[in-house]
């Protein structure tokens, strides 16, 4: 037998495995005990290099395919199984051609739905499990992947904070595209219909269904869920100019159904009396770079995400959509952040450091504009945050090793 492994880090370890028995056949010993989903192919656990790994017997084309799309979700930092290597050129004692295995590393603590709901679930648990797969799929659909076999069996769960993360496991049936169409999405979303009934169903025969809930409701509430989801992720919103505190609104809705949002797309219309927002979703650490590329800060993630949200603000306000942004962000900092941050006397920029020092000077000027139910001019805010929110909050500069007050300089962060 003349083994073909293709893997981006072999593991030499995968070379132990007996490659020339039937994965239904291989011996108990390498194998661990781990709850499976149903699956149209032979798949099972086995150990590896201190580890677990799921080996799914498929034909090379399809393996190879797998892969390399497992691979790509991935880098695109979504949740998914991560893939180890294609083993193909496999044969029996006698010859004779066995399919290709796809190796995947086990998602540790997940476990597929029928263990779950083996634990006789409550209903409430039930629906965050289904609001978990809705979120999977929304964030799918974002990087344009059209998955084609939507269940709960292609799934695994990990709890999280009393909710499910979900994670696609089997990814066999998708393609990757720049951007899905409609009818795509809705393909994925009758096949979720249809799948999800069905394994709903079939647990209720078994009496793992919780009492009360009904599969065909259970199914419809995943396609229910997405689609709040997909509205308030994608739908344009339209506001007067004078609302702009709706844009605060709008991130600060997405933030807490668990998204992250990169720049706003923030367009006017021809007579300046109104703007259109639309959101779009990135990877952790986007927003830090993209600062210190078009500004120099160098803060935390989330702060960034916070001052990118005033420079966007900021550049529909000055209609100069289209501009170069590094001149529309260096305009921002010029204008907007730096006289903010130097507003602070220096008896109080011990506190805390000037970006969270903006930030909250943000949060209490959108507060301020919920109240009014009007934008508040950024001086109004302020001056009411320096007066009545930073002389209460505690000095969080590290201690000096010095008895002698030291003001604080560019190397702070107060340019």
């Amino acid at each position: 037998m003349s083994l073909d492994i293709f893997a981006a880090r072999p593991d030499p370890a995968l070379l132990d495995l007996p490659w020339s028995v039937p994965l239904a056949q291989w011996p108990e010993d390498l194998l661990a005990a781990l709850p499976r989903g149903i699956s149209r192919h032979v798949v099972r656990f086995a150990r590896l290099s201190g580890g677990i790994v799921a080996v799914k017997e498929i034909k090379e084309s399809l393996a190879r395919e797998e892969y390399h799309l497992l691979r790509n979700l991935r880098r695109l930092d979504l949740p998914c199984v991560e893939p180890i290597a294609v083993v193909a050129g496999r044969t029996d004692e006698e010859g004779a051609p066995l399919d290709a295995c796809l190796v995947t590393r086990h998602l540790q603590f997940s476990l597929p739905y029928r263990a779950l709901f083996s634990q006789q679930l409550r209903e409430d648990t039930a629906d965050r499990l289904v609001d978990a797969l809705a979120v999977l799929l929304a964030r799918l659909h974002l990087v344009g992947f059209f998955w084609g076999d939507v269940s709960l069996s292609n799934t695994l769960f990990r709890r999280s904070a009393g909710a499910f993360a979900a994670y696609l496991v089997d990814a066999e049936t998708g393609e990757l595209h720049d951007s899905l169409t409609d009818g795509q999405r809705e393909h994925d979303l009758d096949l979720a219909r249809v799948n999800i009934a069905g394994e709903m169903m079939d647990l209720a025969a078994g009496g793992y269904l919780p009492e009360g809930l009904d599969p065909i409701e259970a199914s419809q509430a995943v396609i229910g869920r997405y689609r709040h989801l997909w509205r308030e992720l994608t739908e344009d919103e339209t506001f007067e100019v004078g609302e702009r505190w709706r844009v605060d609104e709008r991130i600060r809705r997405l933030n807490a159904l668990g998204f992250d949002v990169d720049e706003l797309e923030i367009s006017t219309d021809l007579d300046g009396s109104s703007m259109r927002i639309q959101p779009k979703v990135v990877d952790a650490g986007h927003h830090a770079r993209r600062l210190l590329r078009l500004t120099g800060l160098d803060v935390e993630d989330n702060q960034a995400r916070r001052l990118l949200n005033d420079l966007d603000s900021y550049t529909a306000a000055t209609d100069r959509q289209g501009e170069d942004e590094e001149l529309v962000a260096n305009d921002w900092l010029t204008l907007v952040y730096r006289p903010t941050v130097r507003a602070v006397p220096s008896r109080l920029r011990r506190k805390l450091e000037p970006p969270e020092i903006f930030h909250e000077i943000l949060e209490h000027r959108w507060y301020m504009a919920e109240r009014a139910g009007h934008d508040i001019p950024l001086e109004e805010a302020i001056t009411a945050y320096l007066r009545d929110v930073l002389p209460g909050r505690p000095d969080e500069q590290a201690v000096l090793t010095t008895d002698e007050p030291v003001p604080p300089t560019v190397e702070d962060g107060y340019p």
